[in-house]
């Protein structure tokens, strides 16, 4: 049971991390870029944006969000040099990956691929992105979930080994 608490755990600070990293991404994007912030939600439990105008440059400000979503957790992952905190930056591969290929396949309009597109992404770009964080972070998040789930043989007593 304990095992699952933690891997539970894990999950929600990775959600935390991911939502984070990435969401600021765009804000620092935008302002490295002369973007104005008009308008941020961070909150994990609904749907964060960030909204800039004038944006001098959409693309800057766009890609910074899944690019700093992935730098920075794995960044601190190579500092840190504990398993749970490249638990936690394999989930951000994934989760940024993730979201510009379901946003591609949902085409909203108000979702970070279909602005990309809209901006001048060229559409490889988007794909070459997503190939390479899901499977990266398929590999090594699915190496993590084993350790952390995987049951440790319980020491015996006594008996006969």
């Amino acid at each position: 049971m304990r095992r699952f608490v933690i891997f539970a755990m894990l999950l929600a600070a990775s959600w935390v991390v991911m939502i984070l990293s990435h969401e600021c991404g765009h804000i620092i994007g935008g302002m490295t870029c002369g973007a104005t912030l008009t308008d941020f939600d961070l909150a994990p439990w609904r749907m964060p944006y960030s909204l800039h105008s004038p944006d001098p440059h959409p693309l800057v400000t766009l890609w910074a969000g899944p690019m700093l979503g992935i730098a920075v957790p794995i960044s601190l992952a190579v500092i840190i040099r504990k398993r749970w905190a490249w638990f936690v930056a394999d989930f951000c591969l994934i989760a940024n990956g993730g979201y510009l290929a379901l946003a591609w396949l949902s085409g909203d309009r108000f979702l970070d691929t279909r602005r990309l597109l809209d901006a001048g992404a060229h559409p490889a770009t988007i794909v070459i992105y997503c190939v390479l964080t899901i499977a990266t972070g398929y590999i090594w998040f699915r190496s993590d979930c084993i350790h952390y789930l995987k049951r440790t043989p319980k020491p015996q007593t006594g008996g006969v080994p």
